[in-house]
């Protein structure tokens, strides 16, 4: 099995945030490949998919902790130790600060580059685990990180936001199979940034 995580937070009024992509990827994945129903688990919301693979079919658990952001460890360790997935089987997608808009990278292991919620998944799993970045750029000024991520995508964002997202989903049989460099490769090519 591998866990693939959406970072976020759980209230309505934090739903199209930027800090809220990770949610926004795994909503996507869920309806793209037909998973079957959320559910409360783990101190989040998850739902169970089966992907065909060209190496056979594989199980992936998706994962929304609803322990907000900063807390996400608490809900990724449970549900990895529950099923016994070692941290590389374990993929953790999110805002990234540090890429342009509409940049995607797949990365393994790692510090936090100041992000809480990658912080406490390290606290709880170590640094091995696999992280889908998605760019949202930076605002210029690091005292308006804060407000930048807690807000609403803006409406010329929409565009590479779907496309990238889309492209994620289509991409997730080359994920499950462990083919980690196609996958971002398959993302890039059908959703280039702006």
């Amino acid at each position: 099995m591998m866990i693939l995580a959406g970072l976020g937070n759980p209230e309505p009024k934090y739903l199209r945030n930027r800090h809220n992509v990770g949610f926004m990827a795994m909503d996507i994945i869920a309806a793209a490949w037909s998973a079957g129903p959320w559910r409360k688990r783990f101190k989040g919301l998850c739902a169970e998919l089966t992907v065909s693979t060209a190496a056979g079919p594989k199980k992936l658990l998706l994962l929304k902790p609803q322990t907000f952001y900063n807390n996400s460890g608490n809900c990724v360790a449970e549900a990895a130790n529950f099923f016994k997935v070692a941290p590389e089987n374990v993929v953790v997608f999110h805002d990234e600060l540090d890429l342009d808009p509409g940049k995607f990278r797949l990365k393994t292991g790692g510090g936090a580059a100041g992000n809480n919620g990658i912080k406490s998944i390290t606290q709880q799993l170590g640094p091995d685990f696999r992280r889908g970045r998605i760019g949202i750029g930076h605002p210029g000024d690091r005292n308006r990180v804060t407000d930048y991520v807690l807000s609403d995508f803006d409406k010329h964002d929409e565009v590479w936001l779907i496309d990238l997202l889309d492209a994620i989903a289509d991409s997730i049989d080359l994920l499950a199979s462990g083919e980690f460099d196609a996958f971002q490769t398959r993302v890039t090519h059908k959703a280039p940034a702006p």
